[in-house]
């Protein structure tokens, strides 16, 4: 579960990022490469549970699959938290910078 969310989650960022691919004001690009990672890391993650579990990997329990969606949910919204800390930080729209030095 976790991998085919991070994977849905890389390509609809991918795709959004590609869309505005000249331009990417939004900082797309860094979220693209956060979902990307963490969908190469829980692809390892499965090469190595098929290797141990064989033909038991593809029957996991229901427990195990609302697990597996919590920690690829959570996953997301880290990356998604990290995302936002960083347009703050770059402040593309310069929106922060207008509020925190607006003269009254």
């Amino acid at each position: 579960m976790t991998l085919l969310i991070t994977i849905f989650a890389a390509v609809i960022s991918t795709v959004l990022w590609y869309k505005n691919a000249p331009e990417d004001k939004m900082q797309i690009k860094a979220l693209c490469f956060m979902f990307w990672g963490a969908s190469l890391m829980w692809l390892v993650d499965a090469v190595f549970e098929y290797a141990e579990l064989k033909a038991a990997y593809f029957t996991p329990s229901l427990e195990d699959m609302i697990n597996d969606a919590f920690l690829g949910l959570s996953v997301i919204a880290l990356a998604l938290v990290i995302w936002v800390v960083i347009l703050l930080i770059k402040d593309p729209k310069g929106v922060v910078k207008n509020a925190l030095f607006k003269k009254k």
